[in-house]
C-alpha cells in the first residue's frame, strides 16, 4: 500500500518546497497520531484524507506544521480558513527568489529581514513557513479581532515565533497600509492571500464545482462545507481579488520607500487587466507576473516596486 500521497503536482511546486513528494503520512501520524483516525486508502489504493471533510484537512494542517516547520502548537478555530500549506510555501519560495535577484543571487536570511504579510488570518501560514525557511521576522495584519488573537497566541506558544512575528489589528476595514506600518519601519516585501471572490454566493458556487469534482456532491441541493473554512473578509470582498489587490496598488504609493517590493497572490488570470492597468496609474518603477504552484493548480503573484535596481542593491545591503 502506498503511505505517501500522490495528489500534489511534484512538476509545478518549487525545488526548495517540502512538500514536493507529496504527503509522507506514516510519518505525520507519528507526528500528530491524531491525524489516524482520517487518514485511509482511497479507491485507487492510496493513502490519504478526505480532503472535503474541514476536520481532516485541519489535522493534516497540523501534522505538517509541527512535523517540517518546528511548531509545538497551532489550532485555529472552526470555519476559519486553513489554507492548502503546499500552495503557501510556495509563494514564500519565490519571493525569497524575487529578493535574492536583488542581492547577487543569494537568499536574504535572518530576523533583520521584515516581512509584512497583510491579512496574517488565524492560521498564520506564512509567518510560519518563512521563519521556519529563512528565519525572517514577520508584521501580520488583519482586521478580525479573533483572527488577530489566535495568530497572537500561536506566535506567543511556538519558539520559532515569539520574537519573529508580531500581530497587528487593523481598526479601519477601508485601509490596507494604514495604522499598519510606523514610521520608519522597512519592509523588505510585503505579501497578500486577498479574498479571491466577490461575494458569499460566489465563494459557494466554487466550493460546490470542487466539491463535484471530488465525487461528494450529486446535486445542488446538496449542503456545501468549505473544506478549507474562511470567514467574510477571507472569501470575499467587493469586487473580489482584482478589486482589493487593485486598493493595494494605489495605497503603496503613500509607502513607496518603506518597502522594496510590494507583493499580491493573483488566483484569477483575468484579475490581472486591471491589476496592469492601476500599476501604471500608479507610476510603479518595475512590476513582475512570477508563475508558481498553488496546490494542484497554476498560479502566479504580482509584485511592484517603487525603486529601480540601483537603488533596490543599496537598500538590500543594508541587510
Amino acid at each position: 500500500m502506498q503511505t505517501t500521497s500522490p495528489t500534489i503536482n511534484k512538476d509545478v511546486l518549487h525545488h526548495r518546497n517540502k512538500h514536493i513528494n507529496g504527503y509522507p503520512f506514516d510519518l505525520l501520524i507519528k507526528t500528530l497520531p491524531a491525524l489516524s483516525n482520517f487518514v485511509k486508502p482511497n479507491q485507487y489504493g492510496w493513502v490519504t484524507i478526505d480532503f472535503s471533510n474541514p476536520i481532516a484537512v485541519k489535522m493534516l494542517n497540523k501534522a505538517l506544521l509541527l512535523h517540517y516547520y518546528q511548531l509545538s502548537y497551532w489550532d485555529i478555530p472552526d470555519d476559519y480558513l486553513c489554507p492548502p500549506i503546499p500552495g503557501r510555501a510556495d509563494y514564500i519560495h519565490y519571493l525569497a527568489d524575487l529578493l535574492a535577484q536583488d542581492n547577487q543571487n543569494n537568499i536574504p536570511k535572518g530576523k533583520r529581514i521584515s516581512i509584512l504579510d497583510i491579512g496574517v488570518g488565524a492560521n498564520a501560514i506564512y509567518p510560519i513557513i518563512g521563519c521556519a525557511e529563512y528565519g525572517w521576522s514577520f508584521v501580520g495584519s488583519d482586521i478580525n479581532p479573533t483572527s488577530f488573537k489566535v495568530a497572537s497566541l500561536i506566535a506567543k506558544s511556538n519558539e520559532l515565533l515569539k520574537n519573529s512575528l508580531q500581530c497587528r489589528l487593523q481598526p479601519n476595514s477601508d485601509a490596507i497600509f494604514e495604522n499598519i506600518i510606523k514610521p520608519k519601519e522597512f519592509y523588505l516585501a510585503t505579501l497578500c492571500n486577498p479574498p479571491f471572490h466577490n461575494s458569499k454566493q460566489q465563494a459557494q458556487a466554487s466550493a460546490y464545482t470542487k466539491l463535484q469534482k471530488l465525487g461528494k456532491l450529486s446535486s445542488e441541493k446538496d449542503q456545501v462545507i468549505l473544506n478549507f473554512g474562511g470567514q467574510h473578509a477571507e472569501l470575499w470582498c467587493k469586487g473580489g481579488e482584482s478589486a482589493f489587490i487593485t486598493k493595494i496598488i494605489a495605497e503603496s504609493v503613500n509607502y513607496k520607500t518603506q518597502c522594496l517590493w510590494f507583493t499580491s497572490l493573483v488566483s484569477k488570470k483575468e484579475s490581472l487587466t486591471n491589476i496592469k492597468k492601476q500599476l501604471k496609474k500608479s507610476s510603479v518603477t518595475e512590476y513582475k507576473i512570477i508563475p508558481m504552484a498553488q496546490g494542484q493548480k497554476i498560479s502566479r503573484f504580482v509584485a511592484w516596486t517603487f525603486f529601480d535596481r540601483e537603488q533596490r542593491q543599496k537598500q538590500i545591503k543594508k541587510f
